[in-house]
């Protein structure tokens, strides 16, 4: 399965920006559909975004579009999480996931990878301070 790090999380003020990424190896890159999830203390992970193998198709949970904006290169086999107008609520340890059989909109019902097709990153860690 594809290995993937994560890297861009930090202390940043409300009203703030950050910009994620998400480096994969190992793996065809291309053929894995490439999502974002967190979890914030206390909280169960949740769904993020989510971009389909060949970038045309994004899905998002309600309370991030219009701020957050996932895209993917393959060639450099890295997906991103561009979050802007960050709030205190947005505070959590951001985990990347792949995978193989998923689409975006199937991911963010599935909860994260299917098993044995896909994996997840470590997390990094993204504070917002109001």
């Amino acid at each position: 399965q594809v290995q993937l790090v994560e890297s861009g999380g930090g202390l940043v003020q409300a009203g703030g920006s950050l910009r994620l990424s998400c480096a994969a190896s190992g793996g065809t890159f291309s053929s894995y559909t490439m999502g974002w999830f967190r979890q914030a203390p206390g909280k169960a992970r949740e769904f993020v975004a989510s971009i389909s193998w060949g970038g045309s198709s994004t899905y998002y949970r309600d309370s991030v579009k219009g701020r957050f904006t996932i895209s993917r290169d393959n060639d450099k086999t890295t997906v991103y999480l561009q979050m802007n107008s960050l709030t205190p609520e947005d505070t959590a340890v951001y985990y990347c996931a792949a995978d193989r059989v998923a689409t975006p909109q199937s991911m963010s019902a599935k909860g994260g990878p299917t098993p044995g097709f896909g994996s997840w990153g470590q997390g990094t860690q993204v504070t917002v301070s109001s």
